[in-house]
C-alpha cells in the first residue's frame, strides 16, 4: 500500500495549518493529501495507460484540488500562495 498511516501523519503534520498531525481537515493538510495521490497515480498511468478507471479518479482528484485551491485563495490568499509554493503545483 502506498499510502500507509505514517505517510498520512506526515503529510499532514508537514503541510497542515495548525502543523499537527491532528490537523486532518484544513485546505492545506487536504490540498497535501490530493497532491500526493495524484503524483502517484499519474506515475501509475504512466506505465499502464489503458487504466481507464485510474484516469477517472485521476481527474476527479485532480477536481476536488482545483476546488479547495480556489476556495483558500478567495478566502486566504496568503495561505494559497504558501500552499502552492510549498507543493510546487502551478494552476
Amino acid at each position: 500500500m502506498y499510502l500507509t498511516p505514517e505517510v498520512k501523519k506526515d503529510l499532514f503534520k508537514k503541510h497542515g495549518h495548525s502543523k499537527s498531525e491532528s490537523d486532518t481537515g484544513s485546505p492545506e493538510a487536504q490540498i497535501a493529501l490530493f497532491t500526493f495521490r495524484i503524483n502517484h497515480l499519474t506515475d501509475h498511468l504512466k506505465k499502464h495507460k489503458h487504466d481507464s478507471a485510474s484516469r477517472l479518479g485521476l481527474l476527479k482528484l485532480v477536481g476536488k484540488r482545483r476546488r479547495l485551491l480556489d476556495y483558500l485563495q478567495k478566502v486566504e490568499i496568503g495561505r494559497y500562495r504558501a500552499i502552492i509554493a510549498e507543493l510546487n503545483i502551478r494552476k
